[in-house]
């Protein structure tokens, strides 16, 4: 392996993780650890958009990545937004907005280097 696929590699593990934990958070933060509403609320539903792209990005479709390092930034907004909940909604805002910032940064970076343009040619 080159120095190129062992960063696209990584990229890969690190999107597919932090994805799979912004899942996870999306779904236990809503559902049973700080809901809007006592016994849950139907804000889990916004783990559905992430579930949806969780097999393009474990498949290593750059498409994916491209329209889900945008789709990330709204979770980021929502964490931003939330922050100032008390706790432990307060936390879990601050959790979001890391996850999120770590799925936008490696969703942009795999994009970038897996770009046709950047391929080298080999014969």
């Amino acid at each position: 392996m080159s120095g190129g696929e062992v960063t696209v590699r990584r990229l890969w593990l690190l999107a597919s993780a932090s994805l799979i934990a912004l899942i996870v958070l999306c779904v236990l933060w809503e559902g049973w650890l700080a809901p809007l509403r006592p016994g849950g609320s139907w804000m889990t539903l916004k783990a559905l958009p992430l579930m949806g792209a969780l097999f393009g990005i474990l498949r290593g479709r750059r498409y994916t990545y491209q329209w889900l390092s945008m789709l990330s930034l709204l979770y980021f907004t929502e964490g931003v937004m939330r922050a100032a909940d008390a706790a432990p909604g307060g936390a879990l805002a601050l959790a979001e907005v890391a996850l999120s910032v770590v799925l936008f940064c490696s969703t942009v970076a795999y994009a970038r280097l897996t770009a046709p343009s950047r391929r080298s040619t080999r014969g």
